[in-house]
């Protein structure tokens, strides 16, 4: 197999090349086709990320072929196209699990960070955490569906269902899908962006947004709820400054600067900050479902699996529209 690795955060991935994996009991084994680069993976080559599995093949928006399966699966076969997530296996014993909570296990693997993940043209997964793609798109249209999508959705139903104006601040792979979603779903949204990134507030334009601004702009509505998928700490009390009593600002995204202190009375009112952690197997057999109906339709921009850093650097750079997906 060929594989782009972290060895040590802080440095570029490196090619290798490595024996085939095998298919455990419970696992596939997955002929990739290709593999979305996410803000998270960004967080873990930069060390953002706590004692991640090095060396580890990042990557957990994946998408592929069920090549083999491994003794006891029978959920798949072979030459199902499926997609692996961020989720990779939970205890399934904690007060989490045992609740309903599982994207809150105490001892879960999450898949490109203790878990091989897509940055390669193979890998093993556990078939309980893979999900049948549906729906008419290319494996690289399909594959920022599998967090981008996931943890938007996730993030949309934590801001609520009494939400008729909707800010998202951070427009990007996460917010150009959940932007779609909650335009099916009726709401009007309202975009945030980068001062002067003018591409990106007319991206936001483009997909029906009804407003589109800087993010230190007042919109020129009330808004019920923000959702944040920018790692800026920032934002939170800029947000809450947006929304009205009783409104709530959710956290998007795994790691965020920190947050500067802020006065009370913004917060007061009931309104409400909340994180979002990780997904559940719910969830994402909910908006696998979904995004075909509405139809969610994916921007991105592709480059080959040994341009891996190049993606990143794109990412880090906010030199995309969309999503960078690799192609192994």
């Amino acid at each position: 197999m060929k594989a782009m690795v972290l060895n040590a955060v802080g440095r570029p991935l490196q090619f290798e090349e490595r024996p085939d994996p095998r298919p455990g009991a419970g696992e596939v084994l997955i002929d990739i086709a290709a593999c979305g680069v996410c803000r998270t993976d960004l967080h873990l080559v930069d060390g953002e990320l706590p004692d991640p599995a090095l060396p580890v093949i990042p990557g957990h928006e994946v998408v592929g072929t069920v090549a083999e399966v491994g003794e006891g699966v029978d959920r798949f076969r072979t030459g199902d196209r499926v997609g692996v997530p961020w989720l990779g296996h939970v205890c399934g014993t904690c007060r989490y699990c045992l609740s309903g909570t599982e994207n809150l296990c105490d001892d879960p693997g999450f898949t490109g960070y203790q878990i091989d993940g897509g940055y390669a043209d193979v890998t093993v997964a556990d078939a309980q955490y893979c999900f049948l793609i549906h729906g008419d798109y290319t494996d690289a249209e399909a594959a920022p569906l599998l967090c981008a999508g996931l943890i938007g959705y996730r993030s949309l139903r934590m801001a609520g269902n009494d939400v008729e104006h909707l800010g998202i601040y951070g427009f990007g792979a996460a917010a150009h899908i959940v932007a779609q979603v909650a335009r099916h779903q009726g709401r009007n949204i309202y975009a945030f962006t980068r001062p002067g990134d003018e591409p990106a507030q007319k991206f936001a334009m483009d997909l029906g947004a009804a407003w589109a601004g800087d993010s230190g702009v007042t919109p020129p509505v009330e808004l019920d709820a923000a959702i944040i998928f920018a790692p800026v700490g920032a934002l939170v009390p800029a947000a809450l400054r947006t929304v009205r009593k009783g409104g709530i600002v959710v956290c998007g995204g795994i790691h965020m600067s920190n947050i500067p202190t802020f006065p009370y009375d913004i917060l007061w009112g009931e309104r409400v900050v909340r994180s979002v952690a990780n997904l559940t197997r719910q969830d994402a057999e909910e908006f696998l479902a979904l995004a075909p109906k509405v139809p969610v339709r994916t921007s991105i921009e592709t480059f080959p699996l040994p341009e891996a850093n190049e993606a990143l650097d794109a990412l880090r750079a906010g030199n995309l529209t969309g999503a960078a997906v690799l192609i192994p």
